[in-house]
């Protein structure tokens, strides 16, 4: 069948896929870690040239820190285990509120009966990662009345809790270069302990703040980005420890979570999630080649802990290529699934794959709750993990043992891509569909689409097949929350139509080191719907209590209280509460970019705040924006339009922000008479505009289709137009990109991108 039968829209870059894919491999013996140099401080030269002797890259010291007024609060203990398993009330010191990644609060001051009546208190503009390659997704963590947030650009800021002015910032210097971000510039967050503050950057270092100052007191790199290294989920810290994993499994790496010492920064331990040889699970992967090398596994998400275990919890992406299986036969462990650690060593306790032999993409890149409930008349120790399948994993934490119910039954099979012959079912309800029905495309689909329509674990080869869930979830990256109350998990779930192929002949087939690895195509079909869910999941059942339907992908995360109440970002703007127990809509507010991270609370001299982080995503095409907004019952302003422009806080440094960016502006407009300038001005704005949605050869992307061979991209005059206005699920780029950007854009599209006849 040929490639018309796919069903695309030029370059559209169709919003609905955030493939936060988390591909993760195997685990070896942490004490087989070769020793890791020391620290040097960021004002020392590191080797001739940038490089160390092993011709790693170096950094020299250009972070820079801002401090703008005194600090206000007192700095964080190093916390206990029973302060970082409390339910968050007056602070919220985790990413996941604590470090069960529960997002509950005990703080019910805002309820049911009263949180009609929230209104914005106060509103700050960060003045950074408002561009369109970066993404807004951090949870906020507080302390003693101070807010530390980080940007898509990894800017961090330290934020009076009470008022919103800025204490400080730190601005960091990645590397030049960075062009192995798969899936968009963010960070999810930041960790906090000991009087520091733990920043992962997008260029693989880990880097510890004075909490006071936001001045660096260590850095550490973690890995190479030019390898397709990044970090971009929040670390955890915990008993001395910066715990972080690794993602860049779209680039053939091997994953890993790894353990540091939050005083200096030295590395304690590191566990690969794909096995090598003679360890436990490396015969799941094929024996005659080194497909574990560079088997994917990585880790999307901030880890939880059970101190009382001593165990670590966190879940694992797919395996590398994500969409090739005919050179990794075997289940591929321990790529998506969840996997126990010893929490003191790195060993490994026990694992639960949740998908074998993955060839969707259906890695596990939501967060892992934990929770402690009565089942069948027993309290347990259990922990839940939604899936991009549809389907929530709930385990017994002790053991990697199903806690409800999960049965292995055969699936369809396909000899070219090594199937798995079982797959794991879970018993109770799937949160969204998990097939594309006859009638679903008569419905949904344009007239024109005569591709094949299958179910979840459906394979493909040669022919497109369009299934569900699609790589975009099911359960994405977005945190789940878990209400003891209640006694409800609280999942966002997504719902659109993506088809799946392989090509032999094709780039995304061959490993190249530093360049995407996906090993077949994908693309959404065009001009379909994307709808989502946000679903309360009885813990004890895995049944639906209640479900709420939307028209675009739910792409923010969950926030729970003791007030009975649900909070939710949506893309449009809006933060959204809900009943907690019914699933009724009882307020929102909407605030000017989509609010597509996880909204927080705490309290300070006894008022409670709501808080999220609104600043858009670029693989949602959400409007882009740089705010934080907090309510509380005695705000003053009941919509965005009642707030005054000199109200809203502004970072002192915005304005240098501004003249660095229309500095960056002004180069790439210089476009030259002829040579390579022009086209290497074009290349970067495609890396900053377009490369998340659609890959860094014109393909690969994850959320948009192929360019390559769009019939779009050979017509100069309709290209331009479709950047400029947008469609079929693009953002338009007018306004955005001056005419001169376009067309250098355009040009390097044309020449380099397009297939040539």
């Amino acid at each position: 069948m040929n490639r018309n039968h796919w069903i695309i829209t030029g370059v559209s870059v169709l919003v609905v896929v955030v493939v936060s894919l988390v591909i993760i491999s195997q685990i070896t013996n942490p004490n087989d870690v070769a020793e890791q140099p020391e620290n040097q401080t960021t004002q020392e030269k590191q080797g001739d040239n940038g490089k160390n002797a092993d011709g790693k890259t170096q950094f020299e010291a250009k972070h820079q820190s801002f401090q703008h007024m005194k600090y206000p609060g007192d700095v964080s203990p190093e916390f206990s285990a029973d302060e970082l398993t409390s339910s968050p009330s007056k602070n919220w010191i985790t990413n996941g509120g604590n470090i069960s990644n529960g997002r509950f609060s005990q703080l019910d001051q805002i309820n049911t009966s009263n949180v009609s009546n929230l209104k914005a208190e106060w509103v700050t503009s960060m003045g950074s990662g408002y561009k369109f390659k970066y993404s807004g997704e951090s949870t906020p963590i507080v302390y003693d009345g101070v807010m530390f947030n980080i940007t898509g650009a990894n800017d961090v800021q330290a934020i009076n809790a009470k008022t919103g002015e800025i204490i400080w910032e730190f601005q960091p210097e990645l590397a030049d270069g960075l062009d192995t971000v798969c899936c968009g510039w963010t960070s999810r967050g930041l960790a906090l302990g000991d009087g520091k503050v733990f920043v992962g950057l997008l260029d693989a270092r880990l880097v510890a703040l004075d909490q006071k100052t936001g001045k660096v007191e260590w850095e550490t790199e973690v890995d190479e980005w030019e390898k397709g290294y990044n970090i971009t989920s929040a670390p955890l810290y915990y008993d001395g420890k910066v715990y972080t994993g690794i993602a860049g499994g779209e680039y053939g790496i091997r994953g890993y979570v790894a353990a540091y010492d939050a005083k200096i920064g030295r590395q304690i331990w590191r566990t690969y999630t794909i096995p090598g040889p003679g360890e436990e699970g490396h015969d799941t992967w094929q024996q005659d080649n080194n497909s574990w090398l560079t088997g994917g596994a990585p880790v999307w998400q901030t880890p939880a802990i059970d101190p009382e275990l001593g165990q670590i919890y966190f879940s694992t992406g797919n395996a590398s290529p994500d969409l090739d299986g005919s050179n990794r036969k075997g289940d591929n462990l321990f790529a998506n699934s969840i996997v126990a650690l010893d929490a003191d060593s790195g060993e490994r306790k026990w694992h639960f794959q949740e998908v074998h032999h993955d060839i969707w993409d259906l890695d596990a890149a939501n967060p892992v709750v934990l929770f402690d409930a009565e089942v069948d008349g027993e309290m347990r120790k259990g922990i839940a993990q939604a899936g991009k399948t549809g389907w929530v994993y709930i385990l017994d934490r002790t053991s990697g043992k199903p806690l409800i119910g999960i049965e292995e039954k055969e699936v369809p099979q396909s000899e070219k891509q090594n199937t798995s012959p079982t797959q794991p079912f879970p018993k109770g309800d799937n949160f969204v569909p998990q097939q594309v029905t006859e009638e679903d495309a008569k419905r949904d689909l344009p007239e024109e689409f005569d591709g094949k329509i299958g179910r979840l674990f459906t394979p493909f080869w040669d022919e497109p097949m369009t299934v569900k869930p699609s790589p975009q979830g099911g359960g994405n990256w977005p945190p789940s929350a878990y209400n003891p109350n209640t006694e409800y998990l609280y999942v966002l779930g997504n719902d659109n139509y993506f088809s799946y192929a392989h090509y032999a002949d094709d780039e995304e087939n061959s490993f190249d080191e530093g360049k995407e690895y996906l090993g077949s195509v994908w693309q959404p079909v065009e001009e379909s719907p994307s709808r989502s869910t946000v679903t309360a999941i009885d813990i004890k059942t895995n049944k639906i209590v209640w479900q709420k339907n939307w028209d675009s992908i739910a792409y923010s995360g969950v926030l729970t209280t003791k007030g009975n109440l649900v909070f939710v970002g949506h893309n449009d703007g809006r933060i959204i509460a809900y009943d907690a127990t019914t699933g009724d809509h009882l307020w929102e507010f909407k605030t000017d970019a989509g609010a597509n991270a996880p909204p927080i609370t705490y309290e300070i001299d006894g008022k409670q705040y709501i808080s999220i982080f609104s600043a858009g995503n670029s693989l949602a095409g959400t409007q882009h924006g740089d705010k934080i907004y907090t309510f509380s019952l005695e705000g003053k302003y009941d919509s965005l339009e009642d707030i005054p422009e000199e109200d809203i806080n502004t970072s002192p440094l915005a304005e240098k922000r501004e003249e660095h960016e229309e500095h960056e502006d002004q180069d790439s407009d210089k476009t030259q008479d002829e040579g390579n300038a022009a086209l290497d001005q074009g290349r970067t704005i495609y890396e900053n505009n377009c490369l998340s949605c659609h890959g860094d050869q014109g393909a690969g992307g994850h959320n948009g289709p192929s360019i390559k061979k769009s019939d779009i991209v050979k017509n100069r005059e309709k290209l331009i137009e479709q950047i400029k206005n947008g469609g079929g699920g693009m953002p338009p780029f007018k306004g955005t990109l001056s005419e001169d950007q376009i067309n250098v854009l355009s040009d390097y599209i044309m020449e380099k991108l397009a297939t040539k006849e």
